[in-house]
């Protein structure tokens, strides 16, 4: 007769599915480790996978958010910037009027008030990166202020004819249901200086005017530019406004974009926490699954070489 096998084929069975759910395990653990991710999937995740989906879509929301604040703050850092410029635009024009009426000589007035309206003009129609018009309200393709001489300004009926914005303030969403306002336009920090380049080279041009021409002032030129004295200090306060709303528009962006950090920080740490390979961890169930294996492989080979001749009696026994 035949010597039979002790294991039968449902043994078998059961100790290859155990090869093969061992033989899983470290298939598994050697791809954690290799791709640092505990999963490739979110299947791989088991119930937590809807938090690391939910966690990595705020992620991205407060990535978006953050790149659009960056860019805002640059704008309102730029504002800034023009708004100290215009500044010192109107105390130059503030000091020529002034010299001119304490020496009484206004040869150079109109040269330097030709200058300021020149540089004024340059800034308010400064353009961004993307060659878009900052203080355009909307109109980013079409220049703010459309006088290029003071004589232009001079024919205007009002000052409000020199600029061509909108009326858009541009503004940001820094969080979920927050936004920020930072934009400012051509017309809201421009019209005041505008005005006072405006009125001098007006009465310059007409009949009691001709600064160049006037060795000394006369009572009507004198009676003019220390009423303008006035007028440009008034400007210089409107500006001074401005520049303080820009500025706290500056530290909303600037505390936004620390917060957006903050989140960042979190949402990432919470992510890796749920996504990245635990490297010790996985080390050491690489190890428990390599043992793991050997032992059922050692178990299923000696298991298919045992017979009923293991335990026959031997001879002479």
């Amino acid at each position: 007769m035949s010597v039979d096998r002790i294991p039968t084929a449902q043994q078998s069975a059961y100790f290859l599915s155990q090869i093969n759910k061992t033989s899983a395990a470290l298939n598994t653990t050697n791809q954690q480790i290799a791709s640092q991710v505990v999963s490739s999937t979110y299947a791989g995740f088991g119930n937590q996978a809807q938090v690391l989906t939910a966690s990595i879509s705020a992620n991205a929301r407060n990535d978006a958010y953050k790149a659009a604040t960056d860019l805002a703050t640059t704008q309102a850092d730029m504002q800034d910037t023009h708004l100290t410029s215009l500044n010192t635009l109107v105390t130059q024009l503030k000091k020529a009027v002034s010299d001119a009426v304490a020496n009484n000589d206004p040869t150079t007035l109109m040269g330097q008030v030709q200058s300021i309206f020149d540089q004024a003009t340059a800034i308010l129609n400064s353009k961004d990166a993307n060659g878009d018009y900052l203080y355009s309200g909307g109109k980013t393709d079409a220049a703010p202020v459309t006088v290029s001489s003071l004589s232009a300004l001079v024919a205007l009926p009002a000052t409000s004819g020199a600029f061509n914005n909108g009326t858009d303030k541009k503004s940001v969403q820094v969080a979920d249901g927050q936004t920020i306002s930072f934009g400012l336009t051509a017309s809201d920090i421009g019209t005041g200086l505008m005005q006072a380049l405006k009125d001098i080279a007006g009465f310059d041009a007409g009949a009691s005017g001709n600064f160049d021409g006037s060795n000394s002032l006369s009572q009507a030129q004198n009676d003019f530019l220390t009423n303008q004295i006035s007028s440009v200090g008034t400007v210089a306060v409107n500006l001074n406004t401005e520049a303080a709303q820009n500025g706290y528009a500056y530290n909303q962006l600037q505390s936004a974009s620390t917060t957006q950090d903050s989140m960042a920080t979190l949402y990432t740490g919470f992510i890796n926490n749920i996504q990245k390979t635990n490297m010790a961890e996985a080390a050491t169930q690489l190890s428990l699954n390599q043992t793991a294996l050997q032992a059922v492989l050692q178990v299923t080979s000696g298991l298919n070489q045992l017979t009923l001749l293991n335990y026959l009696p031997t001879p002479g026994g």
